[in-house]
Formats: structure tokens, C-alpha cells, sequence
């Protein structure tokens, strides 16, 4: 029997190109390797964690347009149950800048997602209560997914919070999060510190902690990941890989990290899966590419031993 989640998200078209570097004001600048695929944080995570074995369930809302049809044949292929509202904006978009060291740089115009309320997650109640994970992203409001959250904690369903992209919560509003998984730079943000603070990670997920969640599980890029709880701290380790596109390594952190915890594995556990999960994510071109299925995962993990 499959573990079950719920992502509770967004799903954007990606367009995505190769610059040298960003244009300055007034500028034009010519690309390279344009290309066209799925995307959003939130249809993400939920590809990765369906390519690992789990069933998923995707709340969400996308636009009445032909990069909204794109989504309904994506998560069709996958196998995800989707239980979406198409509205009259446009399916959300990003915008991908692909720098030649491996770095990116994203800009996202939302569109449907933004309409994503409260009461389509409520209509959706039934459904979130009856998995054993609900995985949240903030490129829907706010609002929204921690309404979601609150609907699960009611459930006795564990949280997972990726506060991505950072921004101001209202006090206690991580109250129902379970695990919160931000990277350094949202970190940061959440605590309302300068982007470029020189806490260093320890005491940010000390503060977080301090603002109710149960877990704090920060990714560190190439350094792996740093797990804090009431009972301590301790650090995961990544493989050693050559990133070819970042893009999307955060969401198949996510997925993995939430199919490890359905399955029943430990925090400590969970996290080293998907810190694999993540650096093959950033092996390859364009992030659905990059998400692992279970046999690739293991492979790849045999391939690369810390």
C-alpha cells in the first residue's frame, strides 16, 4: 500500500534561458537554449514524490489556457490525482535564467495561483485528511496554505512546510508545521534578518524553533542539510556532483524528504534521502528530468558514497 500525500500548490509554466549574465537597465541581451517545460513549486514536489512510490493528491488552480492543459496532461502521465479549479487568470509562469556556472535566476508571475483560497482547500478537507503527509509551498497565498495546514494538524496529519519563496507570516503561524524546510536565505527572511546576515545556521534554527514548528530541516546547497529539534542538532551530508541546473533540487528535496517521513523513516534518515534526491535533481537539464524515480534514486545513490 502507497504512502499518501497531499500537496497542497502551485504549478507554473517554466520558460527558461541561457545567459552569460543578467541585462542592466535598458539593455537587451541575446540567449541561448531556450526551453519550454513544467514547473511550480508545488507540481514539483508532487512529481517527485509520486516518481518515489507515493500516491499524490494535488490541490491547485490553474488558468483556462494551453499552459494549464500542459499541467492536467503532465500529472495525468504521472499518475497524481489532481483535484484542481481553473480560473479566469493565467496559468502561472517563471521565468529561468541559466548562468554558465550552474547558478540561477527565477521570476514568477503567479497567475491562477493567486486564487487559490481558503475555501478550495476546504471543499478539498476530506481528501488531506486521509493522507499521511500534506506538503506545503508559499507560491499559492499565504493564507491558503496555512489554512491547509491548520485542516491537517486537525487530522493528525504531519506538516511539512517549504517556505518557499520567503515571506512575512503572521505570529504563531507555524504553529501547525511539523517540519519546516527552508533554505539558508528564507531562513533568514522568516526571522525578518537581512538576506546577507552572518547568523550562522545553528542560531537561525534556533529562532525558528522558537516560533513553534517542530522540526527545522535547512538545505545548504552542496553542504547538505542541518536537522533541529528540541533535542538537538546534527548535519546530512550531500553527494559530490557537478550541477549542471539547480533549478527544481529544492523540490525534489521536499518530495523525498516527504515520502521518507510517510514510509516511516527518521528525520536524520529522511533528510540524507533527500539530499540525494536533490544533488541528482541538479545533475540535469530542466527539473522534471532531474526528478528521480525510486530505481534511479538508489542507483545514483550506489554511484555516489559519502
Amino acid at each position: 500500500m502507497p504512502v499518501r500525500i497531499a500537496v497542497v500548490g502551485s504549478y507554473n509554466g517554466g520558460f527558461t534561458v541561457k545567459l552569460d549574465r543578467l541585462p542592466v537597465l535598458g539593455e537587451t541581451l541575446l540567449g541561448s537554449g531556450y526551453m519550454e517545460g513544467p514547473g511550480g513549486k508545488g507540481s514539483n514536489q508532487a512529481v517527485a514524490a509520486a516518481r518515489l512510490g507515493a500516491e499524490v493528491h494535488f490541490i491547485g488552480c490553474i488558468g483556462q489556457d494551453r499552459i494549464g492543459d500542459a499541467a492536467l496532461e503532465l500529472w495525468e502521465r504521472e499518475g497524481i490525482q489532481v483535484r484542481v479549479r481553473r480560473d479566469r487568470s493565467h496559468t502561472g509562469v517563471g521565468m529561468i535564467f541559466l548562468f554558465p556556472e550552474g547558478d540561477n535566476a527565477i521570476i514568477v508571475a503567479p497567475g491562477a495561483n493567486s486564487a487559490l483560497s481558503p475555501d478550495d482547500v476546504t471543499l478539498m478537507e476530506e481528501g488531506i485528511a486521509d493522507c499521511h503527509i500534506l506538503l506545503l509551498q508559499l507560491e499559492i497565498p499565504s493564507e491558503t496554505a496555512l489554512h491547509a495546514a491548520k485542516i491537517a494538524r486537525g487530522h493528525g496529519v504531519k506538516v511539512i512546510l517549504n517556505p518557499a519563496p520567503a515571506q512575512p507570516l503572521p505570529p504563531q503561524a507555524l504553529k501547525c508545521v511539523d517540519v519546516l524546510t527552508p533554505n539558508q536565505t528564507e531562513a533568514r527572511l522568516l526571522l525578518g534578518e537581512s538576506p546577507a546576515s552572518t547568523l550562522s545556521h545553528d542560531v537561525l534554527a534556533e529562532k525558528l524553533l522558537k516560533l513553534g514548528v517542530q522540526a527545522v530541516v535547512m538545505t545548504l546547497g552542496a553542504s547538505g542539510a542541518l536537522i533541529a529539534t528540541a533535542e538537538g542538532m546534527a548535519t546530512v551530508k550531500a553527494p559530490r556532483v557537478k550541477t549542471v541546473d539547480p533549478t527544481g533540487a529544492g523540490d525534489a528535496f521536499n518530495g523525498a524528504l516527504a515520502v521518507a517521513l510517510a514510509q516511516g523513516k527518521s528525520l536524520r534518515e529522511a533528510a540524507q534521502w533527500a539530499c540525494y534526491a536533490g544533488a541528482h535533481c541538479a545533475t540535469k537539464l530542466e527539473v522534471i528530468p532531474g526528478l528521480a524515480k525510486t530505481h534511479e534514486l538508489e542507483a545514483f545513490i550506489r554511484k555516489h558514497p559519502l
